[in-house]
């Protein structure tokens, strides 16, 4: 090969190099274009992108809105109207006519007792009749000898004196037989233990045959709870409860009849926190149309408060969940972005959302708060 051709196949080469090189140039600057590249800052948080303008920004608006906490919650017994039935007598069952769940009416035989205790009081009852009726006698006959001055004025006052003390002794004990379930008019030993109010058996200890001891060593037998009005017991974690307030108005609605809303008021908020789930008791009270809500029922409901307060709404496209926590990306100025964690309340409508706290009422944040999160894990 001569040293012309030589040299031409040298500057064929060069030249497909330099075009080469100058075409992968400006590929690359043409991705730079469309990609963004994030720059490492000393604060985690923020954030430093090659091409903001590819996000635009939306300021935060201030709503008047009402305070609303969703809750869960139980269904229980008003225990202002519930009664637990006793008996001061103890003894054995010998008929139980009522059982956990049933409705009963006030004077209603729940249960039947055969008891020593009333056995006793019979008879300290009949003994006090007959002295009662000897004193009597002996009163007659004492007022007969003084009549004819057969007898001195201090024996009538005796026999009155032992009339009045039998009289007040037979008070005694026929009280006793009724404090104790009896009928002084008629004996038994066998002890009716009646309903004291009309209502639903929420809770039964005892059973055909048991052995009922004295009051002060065994539980009540039944208790009875009027359902026409309950509690809702509810748990309002910690950081909600700035915003339950006593006389506020709740919604609640039943796992079991979802298409059914009951209405109800706060009336106590308790000031001792669950340690292990850092929430407090919130009791709703509410009407039970058709005792449809029965004790231990799961229920859902949304506490609102009567007073408006202006809070910061953003569209939901500019909330964006991770790990477990709602972020928005707030402009620092230039190609600086802050990540910030925001507490989120309830949806305004169907594209705006409450902020609770995190930012305030014309904060700018970028409107796709995905798209953005997207492209900064792209880029890294």
């Amino acid at each position: 090969m001569n040293k012309k051709v030589f040299r031409c196949l040298i500057a064929a080469c060069a030249l497909f190099l330099l075009v080469f090189l100058g075409f992968g140039c400006r590929r690359g600057a043409a991705d730079g274009d469309t990609h963004n590249v994030i720059v490492k800052s000393p604060d985690p948080a923020v954030l430093e992108m090659e091409h903001p303008e590819q996000f635009p920004l939306v300021e935060a608006e201030g709503r008047k809105v009402a305070d609303e906490t969703p809750v869960n919650g139980v269904v229980a017994p008003d225990v202002n109207r519930s009664v637990a039935v006793l008996s001061l007598s103890g003894g054995r069952v010998v008929d139980i006519r009522a059982r956990l769940g049933d409705d009963v009416k006030k004077g209603q035989i729940l249960l039947r007792i055969h008891s020593p205790d009333l056995a006793a009081a019979f008879s300290d009852f009949e003994k006090a009749q007959a002295d009662e009726m000897l004193s009597r006698k002996q009163l007659e006959r004492a007022k007969g000898l003084f009549a004819n001055g057969a007898n001195a004025a201090k024996d009538l006052e005796a026999a009155q004196n032992a009339e009045d003390k039998a009289k007040v002794d037979l008070k005694i004990a026929a009280d006793h037989v009724r404090v104790l379930g009896g009928d002084p008019d008629h004996f038994s030993p066998v002890l009716d233990v009646r309903a004291p109010i009309s209502g639903t058996i929420v809770e039964q200890n005892v059973t055909g045959g048991a052995g009922v001891r004295s009051l002060d060593a065994t539980p009540n037998l039944f208790t009875i709870a009027d359902l026409s009005r309950v509690w809702v017991l509810c748990d309002v974690y910690e950081d909600d409860i700035s915003r339950v307030h006593l006389g506020d108005t709740a919604e609640v609605r039943l796992n079991a009849f979802q298409d059914r809303l009951f209405h109800g008021i706060v009336s106590n908020i308790s000031r001792v926190l669950d340690p292990n789930i850092r929430s407090a008791k919130v009791r709703i009270e509410l009407d039970n149309p058709g005792l449809v809500m029965r004790s231990g029922m799961f229920v859902t409901a949304v506490i609102r408060s009567p007073k408006s307060v202006e809070r910061p709404v953003l569209p939901a496209s500019a909330i964006v969940r991770l790990h477990d926590k709602y972020w928005v990306y707030q402009p620092l100025g230039g190609k600086r972005f802050r990540q910030t964690e925001v507490q989120t309340g309830p949806a305004v409508n169907e594209t705006l959302q409450q902020i609770l706290s995190g930012i305030k009422v014309h904060d700018k944040v970028v409107v796709n708060a995905l798209q953005f999160s997207s492209a900064s894990e792209a880029a890294k």
